[in-house]
């Protein structure tokens, strides 16, 4: 039998290495139920449920009405019949060289009776001592050092201005990005919720986040929007926004018949659904007054979209960008202005190419 326990940062890392490279661990496997893997997980981590959701309930539940002793022997009939569906799934036309990495919520018996199967059959297994909750804080501990040690190169720019566009330009033509709004699944301000797409639970966002930042290369510049402390409903963590928030900066200015038409474009789906973009705006009333949303929503049922758009630039978000910019920004006094001519991604891909040439 090989099973060989590991600290959390010890299985951080080796996990620097492709999963199935050459001394990489060749699977990780998350043992806990199928929700608390949805919650958020190891990066790359395939789940092998020891109980599934609902029989981690009735466990829990057998073991405060009835005892341990009768919740122990019902649970591990359970843990049993699943390891053997997962070992017929999964297993059988693995090599012996096979070394998964494997974990539960704080490495005890859901993970322990998956590694002791596996270990015994002869594979070369590791499990997390402390489990997901010990790598959990391990990876947050994380984020500050890796955070500060990046030279950082802040977008900035009004809504609409082609901020996200810009980034995904600079990534083409090679340049280290790390899109914020890309991993939270919201384009940051009131109206940025993406219909159909939910954000990611805080924990998996920052482990995203954190697998962003560890395969961030030191020597290179990092490119990143100007995003405020949340982006939705997600916290951006203090260290990441204060190293933002002292780095050198360029401001992208673009016309505002421009941006109207981009953002028409990127927010299409209010366009497609006036009915979907008029109660959004309703979370504007504490800050821009009953009446002016109501005339908006008006405006919005008589097809008078581009209007609406063109008012909320005017009215809310440049003067709110501008009043952040000047307040949280320490270099944008300084910043570099990039103008694009247009929204279309030859103008962008030539900012971007003046940029890195720069």
């Amino acid at each position: 039998m090989s099973v060989n326990p590991v600290s959390a940062q010890d299985a951080i890392a080796r996990m620097r290495l492709p999963i199935g490279s050459p001394g990489a661990y060749s699977a990780i496997i998350d043992a806990r139920t199928e929700d608390e893997y949805a919650l958020d997980h190891l990066p790359g981590a395939q789940n092998w449920p020891s109980l599934n959701n609902e029989e981690r309930i009735v466990i829990g539940t057998l073991y405060k009405q009835v005892g341990p002793f009768e919740a122990k022997k019902k649970g591990a009939a359970m843990v049993a019949a699943n390891i053997s569906k997962h070992l017929e799934k999964h297993v059988f036309d693995l090599p012996k060289e096979w070394q998964p990495l494997v974990y539960c919520w704080r490495g005890g018996k859901r993970s322990g009776s998956l590694a002791l199967i596996l270990g015994q059959i002869g594979f070369r297994v590791s499990i997390i001592e402390g489990g997901y909750k010990a790598f959990r804080s391990a990876m947050v501990a994380a984020i500050p050092p890796l955070a500060e040690r990046l030279s950082w190169r802040v977008i900035c720019g009004p809504t609409g201005s082609g901020k996200t566009r810009l980034l995904h330009c600079l990534r083409e033509q090679g340049a280290q990005v790390l899109d914020l709004e890309g991993l939270a699944n919201h384009r940051s301000s009131v109206l940025g919720i993406i219909p159909g797409e939910p954000q990611p639970s805080q924990k998996h966002f920052d482990t995203l986040l954190w697998d962003a930042l560890r395969n961030m290369d030191p020597s290179l510049p990092v490119y990143v929007e100007s995003e405020s402390r949340k982006v939705g409903n997600l916290a951006v963590p203090e260290s990441l926004i204060l190293a933002m928030r002292a780095s050198p900066c360029y401001q992208l200015e673009l016309s505002d018949e421009e941006r109207v038409k981009l953002l028409l474009e990127d927010y299409d789906f209010f366009v497609k659904d006036p009915e979907m973009f008029s109660k959004r705006l309703d979370a504007l009333v504490a800050i821009r007054g009953k009446q002016v949303v109501a005339d908006w929503q008006t405006q919005i049922a008589a097809g008078q979209i581009e209007d609406v758009v063109r008012d909320l630039l005017k009215l809310h978000y440049d003067p709110t960008y501008f009043a952040s910019m000047k307040r949280n920004f320490l270099q944008i006094e300084q910043a570099q202005l990039v103008r694009a001519d247009s929204r279309s991604n030859e103008s962008l891909s030539a900012v971007a190419k003046f940029i890195l040439q720069a």
